[in-house]
């Protein structure tokens, strides 16, 4: 079992993103902006449900990776902090998904 968190790779994708170095993704991908990056997480998305329904255990494993990924860099463009996210995450744990989802403001 591996002890590399989320929060260590938020902070990778967020030195990456403002580092000079030209041979970085990270970079390339932020550069390109939000739309770019929110392509990559509905493309990896995508990815990982179709491993997943193959039951390819491996390939979801890579898929998954790349989508947290993906979705670091597209919280680092939309100036979301995973920090916020998780506090969000935590907020919703004192009552059942269910509970939570019909607490939404409805559209």
């Amino acid at each position: 079992m591996t002890n590399f968190t989320l929060e260590e790779l938020a902070a990778i994708v967020a030195t990456r993103a403002q580092s000079e170095d030209e041979k970085s993704y990270t970079r390339k991908l932020v550069g390109k902006g939000v739309a770019k990056c929110a392509q990559k997480v509905g493309e990896e998305a995508v990815e990982a449900a179709i491993a997943a329904v193959k039951e390819d255990r491996e390939e979801l494993k890579g898929e998954a990776a790349d989508l947290l990924y993906h979705l670091l860099v597209l919280l680092y463009v939309g100036n979301v902090p995973l920090e916020e996210v998780m506090a969000t995450l935590a907020a919703r744990t004192g009552q059942t998904g269910l509970e939570e989802k019909a607490s939404r403001p409805k559209d």
